[in-house]
């Protein structure tokens, strides 16, 4: 668990470092905040999400607004996910269907955010 925790810190420094000012009203930080507490899952994919997580993607939901935001918000998520080699991503890919909400992208290594 200390080995999630560092990697989670290190990823959260490097999506700071990647943030474009100016492009979109969301950051990196931000939306690497609000899916940090669904870590835990999508590195096991054993159990369920948190409430914390589910609570956590209902505000990027909510704070990603525009197209510019939901394209920020989408290369921020994948990003991060790119620094989780042991990603289960079905898992990530499942985070909006079981906390029931509707995100305009899905949380994954591969998906294209100009789309």
């Amino acid at each position: 668990m200390k080995g999630v925790v560092i990697s989670v810190l290190v990823v959260v420094a490097m999506v700071q470092l990647m943030a474009r000012p100016g492009e979109a009203t969301i950051s990196c930080e931000e939306v690497v905040n609000l899916v940090r507490p669904c870590a835990p899952y999508i590195m096991t994919g054993i159990g369920s999400p948190t409430v914390a997580c589910c609570n956590g993607l209902d505000q990027l939901r909510k704070s990603a607004t525009t197209t510019a935001d939901k394209q920020q918000a989408c290369q921020c998520a994948k990003d991060a996910a790119a620094g989780f080699p042991m990603i289960n991503e079905q898992a990530a890919a499942s985070l909006p269907t079981i906390c029931k909400i509707h995100i305009d992208f899905p949380i994954s290594k591969n998906i294209n955010c100009q789309e």
